[in-house]
């Protein structure tokens, strides 16, 4: 298949970068006797190097300035005006706390010397102050003197609190590295004429502080070695040093910075990983970081602001050689991106501690569609169309309105408007039925016009959860099968975000199999945000706190799945965490608490109006019951929810005294929306739906104390202590009728098998015979035989024709095969790595899985005529 030119560009930098990073860092580590090269230039091809250095380092600085403060053009469109009263408002109030401010503070109510977040903030305030000083159409006298205590801001919190390593580095590492070094380098571009004048040698001397704060860098330089430098961490720390290469006229450091910062575009390849780094995004679209967690919708969306930033601050500098690096970007937004955005608002599933916070979901498509509006300024051709026709779709099918006022920049905020006036047609970048297998961060996505289902799967590859800082307290069973269902035309804000957290017990979030047990939160165990213990290796950033506390990893290989088209089959065998196989292993301090997983085999077979979800082995082991929760949803406490069913011989189903239901149905009236469920197999479920009030706080300390009260819905099968493992079949209707759901009866969905060695489907309707298999040996589903663990998805069509989608859901397997049993077939067509032969009984496909991780091999075959 021929490649379009997003996709090639996506695919050729990961050669071409190395060579464009080693040329930038030969000239910031030139040879001896020789002087690096000067570069200026324009934003494509090459470098014209007759210019001076300092016409570059001004260009980078004015870019600068007009990506935060807007342009004289910009800021004259009515479109920009509430964003530039905003800017001043803060500022006035920033003013205000600055007046009212006592002893050991800069800013009233952020007392300094212990606390981190508050000298971090107080560099914000200053930042934000001269932000507003800064805007295009004040006159230079209105703000001097504000620019100057701005000034003398800087000096105090240097020269008392930041300047002396000694007395620094208390608290959070993001604070010292990143978060403060952005808010000073920014200002100190904003109010490098004042700085210049007033205070000539402040910028060297924050420089010189910045870099000693650097974590195990050589003379303060990035460390692509340290765990701290990777990924969206890294693209900020190389974002604020080659500003201050700008403003200190240090071309090698900005070389330096720019060449560190171009790893990040690299496609991570998890075998052979540069550096050790494993964070940043995979080939099949998945986007990691902390080297385990699931973290698109927060790292990931900061990451992607920071490189189009970057794009746009070296525009015209070149800096940049050609069009390449936007089309990598253009490719994490089509296929790591947008099949995480339903209807405008972004899936929980790939948000990791970040979930609890309040302000999810719609906001945090905010900074995707600024970043799609900037880079659509770097393409041209079909490649801009695609952008801004979909930053018109998001306006259309989002059901909340975009607040442009929170986009960072005036001149993006002008240019979204001009994109919405211009006569591109609104579209989505990918088709409305699509099936998305993001293996590498063990995320799966299947949409279609009226739903879209996302499911969160680990392994021990990756996190069962992530909780940090107070945030996310309760995570312990959000990698476990955790599924969310979005139903088109709702709004999401009413079925999921932080009130879904907050109302639905964590034991009961929908999808997943949890022991009966209480369980304590990091806070409520230790009475700090982690656990404490030095001697032994736990310190608030320690591996040891990440790999045990913050987000541990599962320990079982099984979690993947296959993509055939627009339909996949998932696999997921349930494992206890790193924390707990340690202290079972004797490994850990005796007061580390840790908690043992339930036991269960999961498959999930996505069609296309049905999610079939088949358990085996599921047990609570050590004794424990066990919940395993069918569907959670959440509603208004006043809205119209109705719970309908039937029974196995077509009679209505009561809630009080009847049979066990052969389908239900739940429907809220005031939403319009509704989900069907069909039981093929397993015990009989529960039905609940109480109102419950509970606190944001209970997910994270730092949201307000607001109560949330919500109707719940739970549907679950419960198992109770010392019984033995069960196994259980239902499937997911989304905004299906009492009618359809009632059909079911009759097709055309079965189960073939459903055991922990073999869990397997046919859709009749469809054609397709779909399979996990979990151990060794041979395993028989339908007319597949397949050999070892595996995914696979067989697709017959009347005409003759099988397609076959084959993956490695444990990444380790060299190859792997699958036996079509039945008249020989022919070869139409096969991925690299797929061999097709002739064998007694059918036809047998030999698939060279060897570092492929998790990706999904096909083959078409035709039947002989």
């Amino acid at each position: 298949m021929e490649l379009s030119r997003r996709s090639a560009l996506s695919v050729i930098p990961a050669a071409t970068l190395w060579a464009v990073s080693q040329a930038l860092r030969a000239e910031a580590d030139p040879r001896p006797g020789r002087a690096a090269a000067p570069r200026s230039g324009n934003s494509s091809g090459s470098p014209n190097r007759s210019g001076p250095s300092a016409e570059v380092r001004a260009a980078l600085l004015r870019n600068t300035v007009a990506i935060f403060a807007g342009t004289a053009a910009s800021n004259a469109r009515p479109e920009a005006a509430a964003k530039l009263a905003s800017l001043r408002t803060t500022a006035h109030a920033r003013l205000a706390a600055m007046d009212g401010a006592g002893r050991d503070e800069l800013f009233k109510g952020l007392p300094l010397g212990t606390s981190d977040p508050n000298l971090s903030t107080s560099y914000q305030y200053l930042y934000e102050i001269a932000l507003a000083t800064c805007l295009p159409g004040a006159t230079a006298s209105d703000g001097t003197e504000i620019r100057r205590r701005v000034v003398e801001g800087l000096v105090r919190l240097h020269d008392d609190w930041f300047g002396d390593q000694a007395k620094g580095y208390y608290g959070n590492w993001f604070h010292w590295e990143i978060g403060i070094p952005a808010h000073v380098t920014k200002t100190l571009v904003l109010l490098r004429d004042e700085v210049a004048a007033y205070r000539p040698e402040l910028t060297a001397t924050y420089v010189a502080s910045m870099d000693a704060y650097l974590r195990n860098g050589k003379d303060g330089d990035v460390d692509l070695d340290s765990r701290f430098h990777t990924g969206a961490n890294l693209a900020d720390i190389t974002t604020n040093r080659i500003l201050q290469g700008a403003l200190l006229g240090d071309d090698a450091r900005i070389s330096k910075a720019l060449a560190d910062q171009l790893t990040v575009f690299a496609t991570i390849d998890p075998y052979a990983p540069r550096h050790g780094v494993t964070d940043g995004f995979y080939a099949d679209g998945s986007f990691v970081q902390h080297a385990s967690v699931a973290y698109t919708g927060s790292y990931g969306k900061g990451l992607l602001t920071r490189i189009v930033q970057t794009l746009k601050i070296l525009d015209g500098t070149g800096y940049i050689p050609d069009d390449s690096l936007a089309g990598v970007v253009q490719g994490w937004i089509t296929d790591g991106f947008a099949p995480l955005i339903f209807e405008g608002w972004m899936m929980e599933i790939v948000k990791g501690r970040a979930v609890s916070r309040t302000g999810t979901g719609y906001a945090d498509v905010t900074a995707v569609v600024e970043a799609v509006v900037d880079l659509s300024a770097h393409t041209s051709g079909s490649d801009a169309e695609a952008l801004e026709g979909y930053v018109k779709f998001l306006r259309q099918t989002s059901k909340a309105s975009l607040d442009t006022t929170s986009f960072v920049s005036p001149v993006s905020i002008v240019r979204h408007a001009d994109i919405l006036a211009s006569p591109t047609p609104a579209k989505d970048l990918g088709p409305a039925a699509s099936h998305s297998a993001f293996n590498a961060m063990d995320r799966t996505v299947h949409r279609r016009p009226g739903y879209a289902f996302a499911l969160a799967r680990s392994s021990d590859r990756i996190s069962k959860y992530e909780y940090m800082s107070g945030e996310n307290l309760m995570p312990w069973f959000q990698g476990d099968g955790a599924h969310h269902l979005y139903l088109s035309g709702a709004d999401q804000r009413q079925a999921f975000g932080i009130d879904y957290l907050t109302a639905v017990e964590p034991y009961r979030l929908a999808g997943v199999t949890a022991p009966v047990e209480t369980r304590r939160t990091v806070p409520e165990l230790y009475g700090t945000l982690w656990y404490d213990n030095p001697g032994r290796g736990f310190t608030s950033s320690s591996e040891s706190q990440n790999t045990y506390v913050y987000f541990p990893r599962g320990t079982h290989r099984y979690s993947g799945g296959a993509r055939l088209g627009a339909y996949g089959v998932a696999g997921l065998v349930q494992s206890d965490d790193a924390a707990y196989a340690a202290r079972e292993a004797g490994t850990l301090p005796e007061d580390l608490v840790a908690y043992r997983a339930a036991g269960a085999t999961r498959s999930w077979f996505m069609f296309d109006d049905e999610i079939l979800v088949l358990s085996a082995g599921v047990t609570g082991l050590s004794g424990r019951a066990v919940t395993t929760t069918v569907d959670s949803r959440i509603a208004a406490p006043s809205a119209p929810v109705v719970i309908t069913g039937g029974l196995r011989d077509g009679a209505p189903w009561q809630r009080a005294g009847s049979s066990p239901p052969a389908w239900l149905r739940y429907a809220d009236e005031e939403q319009k929306t509704a989900v069907g469920y069909v039981f093929l197999s397993g015990p009989p479920v529960l039905v609940a739906l109480d109102t419950v009030t509970r606190s944001r706080r209970l997910v994270r300390l730092a949201n307000p104390d607001t109560a949330v009260t919500k109707q719940v819905f739970t549907l679950s099968y419960e198992q109770a202590a010392g019984e033995r493992p069960a196994s259980m079949a239902h499937a997911l209707v989304p905004n299906a009728s009492a009618q359809q759901l009632a059909s079911y009866a009759h097709g055309p969905l079965s189960v073939l098998s459903n055991t922990v060695r073999l869990q397997a489907a046919q859709h009749s309707r469809l054609g397709i015979t779909a399979a996990n298999t979990f151990t060794p040996g041979t395993h028989r589903a339908g007319h597949l035989s397949i050999d070892g663990p595996a995914s696979v998805m067989l697709w017959r069509t009347r005409g003759g024709t099988y397609s076959i989608a084959v993956s490695d859901p444990t990444t380790t397997r060299r190859s792997l095969s699958v036996t079509l049993h039945g008249p020989p077939l022919r070869r139409v067509s096969a991925d690299p790595g797929v061999r097709v032969r002739p064998v007694p009984g059918g036809t047998r496909l030999d698939v060279t899985t060897h570092h492929a991780y998790g990706r999904s091999f096909t083959a078409t075959l035709r039947e002989r005529s």
